[in-house]
Order: structure tokens, then sequence, then C-alpha cells
């Protein structure tokens, strides 16, 4: 979810998955792998409306090892800690697909920007998984306009290929084949299909800083531009891109859902204590504890005897304090619900903001 300003904007983001435990989270996020998720905004009665572009056919790393096997890809010469792995993400603000149907539109724009993701990619033979989320709630627009509405968006997961020449050493006998071309293969190389760019100054020459120091365009910048060229060429056209430095951006976005959700824990926590207040005080009818002890009168038998009014008062007590309780502890777990949220958002723009610094 974008910015809350009116304005919708474009979102494509790199993110690198350097560990097999990166990547098997990543895969049971992305799959639903799971039965049931913390994440509150998940909602899996709408998990049958996510749309695979491209369904793995295995786990993310079994096929990764078959596409080695088979020679469509080569990590020689990685290191043992090299990223072998990254996912892009695909966004525009939920507002966006609102405005213009939801559901259906949203299929339509992933559907190319799939098309993107294969450009970028270099090949659809080095994506493992590309699926569209629809089950996921925005709950700020969900509570403005009083039914649910959900974000869309786009996950792929990737390989990070370059074309890689491999030329014939000094070893080898023929020594006109020396420095020429032995083999082309298919580099796994996060480095390399990653990297940033020269920047360009008005007349098409490198550009300089003041002190003279090449210009470079990070390579989050160059994806950002790539995935807004391919969808504005596609017919999109209703969107700015992403602002520069897209990590700020999505500060923002974490801080206005943090604040949405403190605004909702701060009318929960009020209607809490007014449900207690409500429950140490009955309304319509109040008793104490003294006067509902009074009421009834023992038998020779054992048995307690009360009047009809006084059955009828302890009915109606009754009646209000099981509602008010049951009311109570809802209004707690929903309490309880927006703290865990909230630590997690927070969680994730603190992370996010070190990154931001550290760019």
């Amino acid at each position: 979810m974008a910015r809350n300003d009116g304005i919708d904007r474009t979102f494509a983001r790199n993110q690198d998955l350097p560990t097999l435990d990166d990547v098997a989270k990543v895969q049971e996020h992305n799959e639903r792998e799971k039965d049931s998720y913390s994440n509150q905004d998940i909602d899996t009665t709408q998990t049958y409306r996510n749309i695979h572009f491209k369904a793995p056919t295995d786990s993310y790393a079994a096929m990764f090892d078959q596409m080695i096997a088979d020679g469509v890809i080569s990590t020689r010469g990685l290191k043992a800690d090299a990223v072998k792995y990254g996912e892009l993400i695909f966004d525009v603000n939920s507002a966006y697909f609102h405005n213009h149907g939801g559901y259906e539109y949203a299929k339509q724009f992933y559907t190319d920007a799939y098309k993107a993701a294969v450009e970028i990619v270099g090949g659809e033979q080095y994506i493992l998984s590309a699926v569209m989320h629809a089950d996921e709630i925005n709950l700020a627009l969900t509570e403005k306009y009083g039914y649910p509405v959900y974000h869309y968006h786009l996950h792929i997961v990737a390989l990070p290929v370059v074309e890689k020449q491999v030329l014939w050493s000094k070893r080898c006998k023929d020594k006109a084949l020396v420095g020429t071309v032995k083999e082309t293969v298919q580099q796994v190389s996060h480095s390399k299909k990653w990297k940033s760019q020269r920047a360009l100054d008005g007349q098409g020459k490198p550009a300089v800083d003041d002190k003279g120091r090449p210009k470079y365009i990070p390579s989050y910048s160059i994806l950002q531009d790539e995935f807004c060229r391919h969808m504005r060429e596609a017919g999109f056209t209703d969107f700015v891109r992403g602002e520069r430095g897209s990590t700020a951006d999505n500060l923002s976005n974490l801080e206005y859902q943090i604040q949405q959700d403190k605004a909702r824990l701060k009318e929960i926590q009020e209607r809490v204590r007014d449900e207690e207040s409500k429950l140490a005080v009955i309304q319509p009818i109040s008793k104490t504890h003294a006067e509902i002890d009074e009421m009834g009168k023992k038998t020779l038998t054992g048995k307690v005897t009360v009047s009809q009014a006084d059955f009828d008062t302890l009915t109606q007590l009754a009646k209000e304090g099981v509602s008010g309780r049951g009311q109570l502890n809802r209004l707690k777990e929903e309490n309880q619900q927006l703290y865990s949220r909230i630590w997690r958002l927070q969680s994730s723009l603190n992370r996010l903001q070190g990154q931001f610094n550290e760019l």
C-alpha cells in the first residue's frame, strides 16, 4: 500500500534470498503452504483466488538443483555464500486496483507485469515461481468502505543469471585457441545481474559529481524504471513511477500502517474501558453484591425461593453480564492482535530503516 496522498505509484523491489532458510520461508509464504498465518492480513478463505503465472514443479531448492543437473544454469566459480536466489515484488497501491474494478483488473495488470518479469530476468526458464496474491486484505480501505478490499501484488522468485563466455586457458594444447571462446554458459551471478550502471549527463556522457567521481544508478532504481516502462507500453498509464529511493517510500508505507493500527488500538482500548465500566456498574439494573446476596429465602428443605421481581432482576443481570463479558473478551482479543501486528510492523520498519541508512 503506497502513501495515503491520493497518488497511485508503481512499486518494484528485488529482495535477496541469501540462505536456503530464506528460500524456504519465501516458498512457504508465496505458495501458501501453511494452514494458518500469524499475519492477520491474510484471508485464507480467499487464497483460491491467487493466480500462478508460473507454478513451481517442486521445491525452489530442488528446481535449482535440477537446473544445474540439466545444464540450464552454471554455478562454476561461485563462492559458497554467494546469493543464488532472488525475489521480485511488483505492486501498486490497493486503491489503484479498487478504483479500476478490483480483482479482474488486477489479473490483467499482473498478466503484463509477469511479461515484464520474464524480460527483466532474461527468460522464463529462470523463473521458479510467479504468483499474484489476492488474499491479503487492506485493513485501512476495508474500514473506510465497510467491505473487504484486497491488496493485489505479484511475487516472482527467480535466479540471477547472466551469459558468460568461458575462454580457452593457456593450458590448452592448441595455442591458437588460447583466449578464444571455449563455451558460453548461463552463469548464476547476483553481483553481475544486479549491478549499478554509470549515469549519463544531458549529452550522453558519463556523469560525475562535484568532486569528479562517477555517478551510478542503483540497480533497484533501474528495476523501477524497467517495470514502469513496460507497464506503460502495455497500456497502463494512469499511475506514476515509484519515488526515487523506493526504500524510503516503503518506510512511509509502514509508518502509515502503524499510525492507522495505533489509532484503532486506542479506540479499542477505550471500548474495553467502557465495557469494564459497564460490568462494574451494570445498567439499567444496578445491584450491589450485598443486595444480590439478600435476594431469596431458604426453605426448610434447603432450597431458595425468590420473588418474581427478584427473579426477573437476576435473569436480566445474568444476561447482561454474559453479554458484557463476551464483548469484553472479544475486544481484549482484538486488542492483543493489534499489539502483535504493531510489533511486527515496527520490527519491519526498523529493519527497513537500517537498510535505508546503509543506502
